[in-house]
């Protein structure tokens, strides 16, 4: 396509994030927006473990099975003109490393919030994350269905908890069995909650007497009168709406609704489409940027996932496309080892269903086949000028187990599960230094469970662990290493790369290191 026809393409693209705290909503809103694109029939929910209707974001069996996820999901569609990429986190904690790495792939990001529970622990967490970055952050209030906290405290909480603006676009008549509706302040008018006429869903406000204009009156009207003292509270002494504050990541514009029920969630995917940024410039590791219409190909791999397809054992490199267009065939080289790749086959998500691509451009999360060429964190070029991007996060482990195969006589189903799930970067493999032992590292505990859980299911490679506890991990340069400094207190161990690194007990046992080898230096990463 020609400059023109890439600049219309990628002002098409959204390309955002669901974030949340666990159960506060996330799948599910995501569910609800995949049915507006029309690319499922109906919602499933991740606690579906009756019906059978699991969320189809939640395509991994350990996530069915326990009803959480675990890994981010990517889905595609196309909603009122805009090519939707939807990436759907997990919101546990001890996974929050693949989360934060999303979130380096996205333009916008939607914040869910319980708002019977308000701001959670890992909400802050990954808030954190996005405001560094200064991408637009919209807030959807869900569980609007059940009695929860006023939403005047929940505006207040974003601005006391998470400091930055909050304006609320829509308004609640009502909460949990007593939910009437929403007041959507731009448009002034009432969306009824579950209306006997679903033709009149939507009722306008007379502008001069400030009534409602149709046949299903309120069911109590003092409720509605209380909706509307709020508003005109809001609109005296609340924040107003600035579209620069909400595109610079400084103000994030607040929703109400219900996910479960579809209350809410089509106005708010509607209005973030029409705000939300189109892509637009990444940060390379020289400082500079680099436009998303530049004309040359560009992209990073974010996440790499084995075993999407059970079938066939594949591994998908998640590549976010920066720049230019991607052609299928067409040649591209890879930063780190300057080698020349043939990109043959790459996929479209739609969570586990997958089409052929044939052309993606800037704001485009493609997957590309991988047999081993590719790492989290690789930026791909098609020009001959060398594009790199700026460095993905990476976490230090603070847990640590021994891993061994059960069954001695299926040590290569072992080593190749070892091999392919830890380049996947929810887990990090050490060896011990003398005797090349596995040890595993990882942020919490639920990461080793879906470790063993899919060595058994993915690999037919049953594995013991035994804990060692939780450990510091500090590097050393090999040229000051003497391996008479290793003790059960600091064992030494060496990681993916033959780099040499001390697991220290804790703190006391760190200073003591320091204090009777002040001259060697340790560090927390390479």
């Amino acid at each position: 396509m020609d400059n023109q026809q890439l600049q219309q393409a990628v002002e098409k693209r959204r390309t955002f994030a669901i974030i949340s705290h666990p159960d506060a909503g996330k799948t599910t809103i995501t569910e609800q927006m995949l049915l507006f694109g029309g690319v499922i029939r109906q919602a499933g929910t991740v606690k579906a473990k009756k019906s059978g209707n699991f969320a189809t974001s939640d395509w991994m069996e350990i996530e069915k099975k326990r009803g959480i996820s675990v890994t981010s999901s990517v889905m595609q569609f196309d909603f009122e003109g805009k090519r939707v990429n939807i990436l759907d986190t997990p919101g546990h904690e001890d996974f929050s490393e693949d989360t934060y790495r999303t979130l380096m792939a996205v333009d916008a990001a939607v914040m869910v919030i319980d708002s019977a529970k308000g701001i959670e622990p890992q909400t802050k967490k990954l808030f954190k994350v996005v405001k560094k970055r200064g991408i637009p952050i919209f807030t959807f209030m869900n569980k609007l269905d059940r009695d929860g906290r006023e939403p005047l405290d929940l505006i207040a909480e974003l601005e006391e908890l998470l400091d930055i603006e909050g304006v609320a676009m829509n308004w609640p008549i009502g909460m949990g069995k007593g939910l009437q509706g929403l007041y959507n302040r731009r448009q002034q008018r009432v969306e009824l909650y579950r209306p006997a006429d679903p033709d009149q869903r939507f009722l306008p406000l007379d502008p001069d007497s400030g009534d409602l204009i149709g046949d299903q009156p309120l069911k109590e009207e003092s409720v509605f009168q209380q909706a509307l003292a709020d508003v005109e509270l809001l609109d005296e002494a609340g924040n107003q709406f600035d579209l620069a504050k909400v595109q610079q990541g400084q103000q994030t514009p607040v929703y109400f609704g219900s996910a479960l029920t579809n209350f809410g969630v089509e106005t708010f995917l509607k209005s973030f489409l029409s705000m939300a940024p189109a892509p637009s410039e990444h940060l390379l590791q020289d400082g500079s940027e680099l436009s998303a219409t530049d004309e040359d190909f560009s992209g990073f791999v974010f996440k790499i996932q084995a075993n999407m397809n059970p079938a066939h054992r594949d591994r998908i490199a998640f590549v976010r496309i920066c720049s230019g267009e991607f052609t299928k065939g067409m040649n591209v080289t890879l930063a780190r080892t300057g080698k020349v790749l043939r990109l043959n086959n790459a996929t479209e998500f739609m969570s586990d269903e997958r089409e052929q691509v044939s052309s993606a451009v800037a704001g485009d999360i493609v997957g590309l086949y991988d047999t081993g060429n590719f790492q989290i964190g690789d930026s791909i070029f098609g020009g001959k000028r060398t594009i790199e991007f700026e460095k993905l996060p990476q976490f230090t482990p603070e847990l640590f187990m021994e891993v061994r195969a059960k069954n001695v006589m299926k040590q290569k189903s072992f080593h190749k599960g070892m091999q392919q799930l830890v380049q996947e970067g929810a887990v990090q493999l050490y060896k011990t230094y003398t005797t090349d032992e596995y040890i595993l590292g990882a942020v919490g505990q639920l990461q080793f469970e879906v470790f063993q859980y899919r060595m058994l299911h993915e690999y037919n490679s049953e594995v013991t662990m035994k804990p060692i506890g939780s450990r510091i991990a500090r590097w050393i340069d090999s040229e000051q290493l003497d391996q008479k400094m290793s003790s059960n207190r600091n064992l030494l161990v060496k990681d993916l790369a033959g780099q040499p690194l001390f697991l220290f007990e804790n703190r006391f046992a760190e200073n003591w290191f320091r204090d009777k080898y002040p001259d060697v230096k340790l560090t927390a990463k390479l």
